[in-house]
């Protein structure tokens, strides 16, 4: 499942302990394992023979790479960092820096009904040409881990990687298990989703030769659906459908989860239901370490504004209404 680098600097046998600490605990680590690898071969490049980091050498890999983003060298650099804490923490005296630039922070394009209803237009009607056997089994795997990561706000990675023996459809629940921060939580199925999911499993059953572990596999029965092709048959999609022609953002994968809580916060408001009763019970759901998180992803958008506005009953009496001067 994990993407694997050979490591060829004096760094190698740390990388590759390093790596084996993280992921033995649950966690995917493929982001930092390639940018430490980037780091070895510029160490090899550079004729670096001392194992541990030194101000200097952190510093000549973090000059910026041309056309590189502030997010880019961030991860980087982040990746550098826990490395040099880790070398540390085994006796390797290495620099550790104090602060690192700033990533970018970007407002995600916030799908509306109208947005979501264009989009699952396409996936519906998506029909392959191919006679290969996999290629029109995941035609009937879109449509479904889809629906999954929308209507439960699912992480893209939680879904592709989804087994079947985490997956209850007689009690209706979902089981994820070593999610981001390496949480376990149960996800709670609609009854029309779980549904759903049952026919689906019923259909995957009668279309693989051979066992599958996988809820959602992918082309390779031994493999699940991977991440990269879930975005490029999003994209794909959504480019399809006429309102992306007039969209000067584009949406992702994640912005059905920003969707899901917009929508469940909003019903909420508009039900009278208190928020501050409900606000952790969501965060659970969604895996988040607590409410706060889970308010980043309800934004002022305009059907937002419009049910806090009707909500708000102290604004008048804060803000009173200006008069006309005479």
């Amino acid at each position: 499942m994990h993407k694997m680098y050979n490591y060829t600097s004096c760094f190698a046998q740390s990388i590759n302990s390093y790596i084996f600490s993280r992921r033995s605990v649950g966690y995917l680590f493929d982001n930092p394992a390639y940018w430490l690898y980037r780091f070895d071969q510029f160490c090899d490049a550079n004729r670096i023979s001392t194992a541990y980091i030194t101000r200097k050498l952190f510093i000549d890999w973090a000059s910026a790479i041309p056309n590189e983003t502030k997010t880019t060298q961030y991860n980087r650099l982040t990746a550098l960092r826990c490395f040099s804490i880790y070398l540390n923490s085994h006796g390797v005296n290495s620099y550790v820096a104090h602060t690192l630039p700033r990533p970018e922070k970007k407002v995600p394009y916030l799908m509306d009904d109208k947005d979501i209803l264009s989009f699952f237009e396409q996936v519906d009607s998506y029909h392959t040409c191919s006679t290969i056997k996999s290629f029109n089994r995941l035609e009937k795997e879109y449509k479904i881990i889809f629906r999954l990561i929308f209507c439960c706000g699912l992480r893209s990675s939680e879904a592709c990687t989804l087994k079947s023996s985490n997956v209850d459809l007689a009690n209706g629940k979902l089981t994820i298990i070593h999610s981001k921060g390496d949480k376990d939580r149960i996800v709670y199925l609609s009854e029309d989703l779980n549904k759903l999911c049952s026919d689906y499993k019923v259909w995957l059953d009668t279309q693989v030769s051979e066992a599958t572990e996988w809820f959602f596999p992918g082309k390779k029965l031994n493999n699940h659906i991977p991440n990269t092709s879930l975005n490029r048959k999003f994209n794909e999609f959504w480019n399809a459908t006429e309102i992306s022609k007039y969209c000067d953002k584009k949406p992702t994968v994640h912005s059905f989860r920003h969707a899901f809580v917009i929508k469940r916060i909003n019903l909420w408001m508009s039900q009278n239901i208190e928020l501050r009763v409900m606000m952790p019970y969501l965060s659970n759901y969604l895996g988040h370490s607590g409410p706060m998180e889970t308010h980043y992803y309800y934004h002022v958008v305009k059907e937002a504004f419009e049910v806090i506005k009707s909500k708000d009953t102290f604004a008048n009496e804060v803000i009173p209404e200006v008069k006309e001067y005479e």
